[in-house]
């Protein structure tokens, strides 16, 4: 045979094996296709005929599987694994596959012997017992699982292996205790793990009861190892999990003690609790670092939030008394005297600012301190922004809008892409909507609506939605704007000029669809007032008229409030919480109800 006859014939055979082998692939194809869509006898045909090529059985063995078993053609299946442990004697899978045919077809007690021996053959790699697990997890066998993990433990000797997966099959399985006490052994050896244990406790613990449990085995273990730091660490975040600021305050100060953090601790919990609106309990983070620290790092700024604390409790009391407001400014003074002029006093300058402006009506003494803030930050453009957003608001306040506006836009070029930008950018969207400049608002609404601060976005799709709801229908805007010009006026501290207007609109546009907003204004003014029936009677008609708009749950929230916090009426409180809790589930006032309900019932937080 001459070399281009052999080349010829070479050529040929390659070309008649490649068709054979797409042939093939095509037919592994269309078994696939039935077998996506269920036609199992069809790709049974045809999975019985490749499978005698040993060559397509790794493409075919999944679906073949499934397929057989789905005939409850057991013995075929059992055939076909060990046909595969054949070919494959290290793949796991294939004799984990077996392990669970054996006990599909015999019973557990008949395979007990092949997962013992499964066990043993992995138990020493860490890496196949992780996989081993996976699949048994995939299937709920927790207990095998379980028994796996532990297996392993014992032979590599090392009982910080496979604590999280363990830690979940213990939850799964209702031991919370074990699950605990896995936990907290690991944490105590691996401290630098306290994350992943949160996380851990967060995804699982999701009962009281459970909390209460890790509560006290924590204190146990805390009270028996005191010097075990990552116990505290745990418990305060607990504490803070539950909202329980009181508790908190006791860890955070051993872990201060202990690690000498300068107040760091204490100051971001302290501020935790201040956005809770935990005032008390806030005012005790940053007395603690005002007497330990006075002269560390955060003895300014524990003083400054010291006061914010004290001025949040009477800004929320109603009526804000004006005595409290000068013995507020008065401690804002002295602390300005103390630390002159620094950051520090920046915050206090618009902090007394803010209370010589909106509960004094001294808004020149307003202007004067804050133009002293602008000068003293300006190295720090935040601090400046800041002082210049609430400058704008005070001109606001004395009806010069455009002096205003001029302020805002400045912070907006300065922080383009800063939540401070936004936040200027949506005052200027108000002062358009205050000035009855609707399509001007929504252009600026538009934009902050997709905002990086989601409180911005909120009060911006807020905003929007409440101009398109009651200007779409009505070409005039006019009640919009005689509404639009009362929440001005609110912004501005008059209030029975508000309430009037508010009562007017009222009688002019009886069957308004802002009737419900207007109801809500002037529940906010008589509460503001101390004129708590007024208020009462308001939200009892939104609640009654319109319960299923979109201030009802703000509605029957706040007659709960004003029953807990102004009449001091605990069980008409209670009632008016569970009505809440049962009306309006997906509120996102709902967890705050539910725990002014149990406070007010007495249960243990």
């Amino acid at each position: 045979m001459n070399s281009k006859i052999r080349i010829s014939f070479a050529i040929l055979i390659v070309l008649l094996f490649s068709n054979v082998v797409l042939a093939q692939d095509r037919d592994v194809e269309i078994a696939h296709e039935y077998f996506g869509t269920q036609e199992y006898d069809k790709a049974k045909d045809m999975y019985d005929r490749l499978s005698k090529n040993t060559v397509n059985l790794s493409y075919i063995y999944e679906n073949y599987l499934f397929t057989l078993l789905h005939f409850k053609q057991k013995e075929e299946a059992e055939k076909l694994i060990r046909k595969m442990i054949k070919i494959s004697e290290d793949n796991l899978f294939y004799k984990l596959d077996h392990y669970m045919l054996v006990t599909e077809m015999n019973g557990e007690d008949k395979s007990e012997k092949e997962f013992n021996g499964l066990v043993n053959d992995i138990k020493q790699d860490e890496s196949a017992v992780e996989k081993a697990a996976d699949y048994l997890l995939k299937r709920n066998l927790f207990e095998k699982a379980k028994i796996l993990f532990l297996a392993s433990r014992k032979a590599l000797k090392n009982n910080s292996l496979y604590v999280i997966p363990l830690a979940n099959i213990y939850y799964q399985q209702g031991d919370v205790e074990k699950t605990i006490e896995e936990l907290l052994s690991y944490l105590k050896n691996n401290p630098e793990e306290l994350d992943n244990v949160k996380n851990v406790f967060q995804n699982n613990m999701k009962e009281e009861k459970d909390l209460e449990l890790l509560e006290t085995n924590l204190y146990e273990r805390i009270q028996s190892e005191p010097d075990e730091i990552s116990y505290n660490e745990l418990l305060l975040w607990l504490n803070l999990q539950k909202k329980n600021f009181s508790k908190a305050y006791m860890q955070a100060k051993a872990i201060d003690k202990r690690l000498r953090t300068q107040g760091n601790k204490m100051m971001e919990v302290g501020r935790i609790a201040m956005e809770n609106k935990d005032y008390e309990n806030a005012s005790r983070f940053f007395d603690y670092v005002i007497k330990e620290y006075p002269n560390g790092i955060n003895y300014g700024t524990a003083r400054g939030e010291m006061i914010k604390a004290k001025e949040e409790t009477i800004r929320n009391s109603y009526p804000v008394d004006p005595l409290k407001i000068k013995s507020l400014i008065a401690d804002y003074l002295k602390m300005i005297k103390e630390l002159g002029a620094s950051p520090t006093t920046v915050e206090a300058r618009r902090s007394t600012a803010q209370l010589y402006a909106f509960y004094l009506d001294n808004k020149d003494t307003a202007i004067i301190l804050l133009s002293e803030a602008i000068t003293i930050a300006k190295n720090d453009m935040r601090g400046k922004c800041k002082a210049k957003i609430d400058l704008g608001d005070i001109y606001l306040l004395k009806g010069e809008p455009w002096e205003a506006t001029l302020l805002y836009s400045q912070v907006e070029k300065d922080m383009k892409e800063d939540p401070l930008g936004h936040e200027a950018k949506l005052r200027n969207a108000k002062l358009s909507y205050y000035k009855g400049e609707f399509d001007l608002a929504q252009e600026h609404l538009d934009v902050l609506k997709l905002a990086t601060s989601r409180e911005i976005a909120n009060d911006a799709m807020d905003l929007s939605i409440l101009i398109q709801d009651n200007t779409g229908l009505d070409s005039t805007t006019e009640a919009m704007k005689e509404y639009s010009a009362i929440d001005l006026l609110l912004f501005q501290n008059k209030t029975t000029e508000a309430l009037v207007k508010t009562d007017s609109m009222l009688i002019k546009f009886p069957d308004h669809s802002l009737t419900d907003e207007l109801l809500w204004l002037r529940a906010k003014i008589y509460r503001k007032m101390g004129d708590y029936p007024n208020a009462i009677t308001s939200l009892e008609k939104i609640n009654s008229n319109y319960p299923d708009d979109i201030l009802g749950d703000n509605a029957l929230y706040m007659l709960g409030n004003i029953y807990e916090e102004n009449i001091k009426d605990n069980a008409k409180a209670m009632e008016l919480y569970q009505n809440f809790m049962v009306k309006y589930p997906g509120s996102i006032f709902t967890v705050e109800a539910r725990k002014r309900f149990r406070l007010l019932r007495g249960d243990k937080l």
